[in-house]
């Protein structure tokens, strides 16, 4: 039977909100979400404020919450803290400390989530793993998923996202990594990093924690721009380096009958789930891993070929009509140049693009999507659907269709009915061109 309780104070110890966690261990963060004897947290947002949907979650079986919101202080079962956020994030770190097991911090430009899927999936042919689900890998996402962990996990792996400078530093203090990957450094997020070497600094904050406190980060030698950041934060007893040539890396190249990778690793094949070759530093991570931790080659070959890509990103889709190369989940132009690239070198006749907006690029915005247009003019595909203003105002002497956003597109697509195509679908999440699959 629950007990009820009098929590008035503000200043409620994080020891003693942990105590009730252990009792009640679901945090749940969102009221439509709330499950029987269930801790919600009430955080606030732009235009949200979850201290008004507490009554929702004690409705729905909530054991307790946890709000700022002073007038409700005296109310059953509600432990009223100055922040919410940062009592979320603090009882997230003094469960991580509690656990003791080894923490894998993975973050990076494109692909991070895919590399964490990889990697998650090596370690748990030895360990039982704890990892991020899906991609809630920011500020609420972290505390979330250190809070997930069980006393039965001996590892964790976390993803870490970041678009501005200095959140990486703060997950670090909330997950508190022994390990460290950065997968890639591409032009992300330009609005608030700038350039290139701001992305850089943004992302070598994970180097830089773990060097301050004695973590081991894992470096792919081929990519410079992170052997460059390795070097700045990291001395040779913490860098795990790794490359291509370490394990014979040998890789097939890849056609419309079979877009996949396949390699060749210390003369194991292995044939992934995953389409385009430029995801082989992903699964390059997984390995070099996986070889760190003892894991056999045949395993680790076997947990990469295990892991089947899903919520829209690198997915091969086969319609009645067509054949789609669904990559819709996220653009930057590193990852979008890349899905080109991969794209363009690919047999298939009858290729056709639908390509949306790449976000968050600030001033480097008109250039960037300059910089696609022409390498589609550049190509043999002739067939080519653009959807958002950034590239439609880079798109305005060519013949390309463009439309302002994806409803549009969809209103033409039902009017003008596609079939036997091979289409590369691929723009940044808030454009929504998974909404296209159906009427393709």
């Amino acid at each position: 039977m629950r007990f009820l309780f009098f929590y008035i104070i503000s200043n409620m110890r994080i020891s003693d909100i942990y105590e009730i966690f252990k009792e009640y261990p679901n945090i749940i963060t969102d009221s439509r979400e709330v499950i029987h004897d269930s801790i919600f947290v009430a955080l606030k947002g732009d235009n949200f404020d979850g201290n008004k949907f507490i009554d929702s979650a004690f409705d729905k079986g909530a054991a307790y919450a946890i709000a700022d919101d002073k007038s409700l202080a005296g109310r059953n079962n509600i432990i009223v803290v100055d922040d919410a956020l940062k009592t979320l994030q603090d009882l997230a770190n003094c469960h991580r400390k509690k656990l003791g097991i080894p923490v894998l911090a993975i973050t990076g430009s494109n692909g991070k989530t895919t590399t964490k899927e990889l990697v998650s999936r090596v370690l748990s042919m030895k360990f039982n793993v704890a990892t991020t689900e899906g991609n809630f890998n920011n500020h609420i996402g972290v505390p979330k998923t250190l809070l997930k962990i069980k006393s039965d996990n001996n590892f964790a792996v976390v993803e870490m996202g970041t678009n501005h400078f200095g959140e990486i530093e703060t997950l670090c203090k909330i997950a508190n990594p022994d390990f460290g990957l950065i997968n890639n450094i591409g032009k992300a997020h330009l609005e608030f990093f700038g350039n290139l070497d701001g992305v850089a600094k943004a992302k070598g904050e994970l180097f830089e924690f773990l060097a301050a406190n004695n973590g081991k980060i894992f470096v792919n030698n081929d990519i410079d721009v992170i052997a460059k950041v390795a070097k700045k934060y990291v001395n040779k007893e913490n860098i795990i380096s790794y490359s291509h040539q370490n394990y014979g890396l040998e890789i097939f190249p890849t056609d419309n009958e079979n877009p996949y990778l396949q390699f060749v690793f210390n003369k194991f094949k292995v044939c992934t789930r995953l389409i385009g070759t430029y995801n082989i530093d992903n699964a390059l991570a997984a390995i070099a891993i996986g070889k760190y931790f003892n894991i056999l080659d045949a395993d680790i070959a076997a947990a990469i070929e295990s892991y089947n890509p899903d919520n829209n990103r690198s997915q091969k889709i086969e319609t009645q009509q067509n054949i789609l190369y669904m990559d819709a989940y996220n653009a930057n132009p590193t990852s979008m140049q890349a899905s080109l690239q991969n794209f363009i070198s690919q047999s298939a006749a009858n290729k056709m693009l639908i390509l949306g907006d790449m976000r968050e690029l600030g001033a480097s915005s008109e250039t960037e999507h300059q910089n696609i247009v022409q390498m589609i003019i550049k190509s043999t595909i002739n067939d080519v659907i653009l959807v958002g203003d950034c590239f439609a105002k880079a798109a305005q002497n060519t013949n390309f269709k463009c439309f302002k956003d994806v409803d549009d597109c969809i209103k033409y697509l039902c009017e003008h009915k596609i079939s036997n195509r091979t289409i590369l679908i691929k723009g940044s999440h808030g454009i929504h061109l998974e909404k296209t699959e159906r009427y393709l």
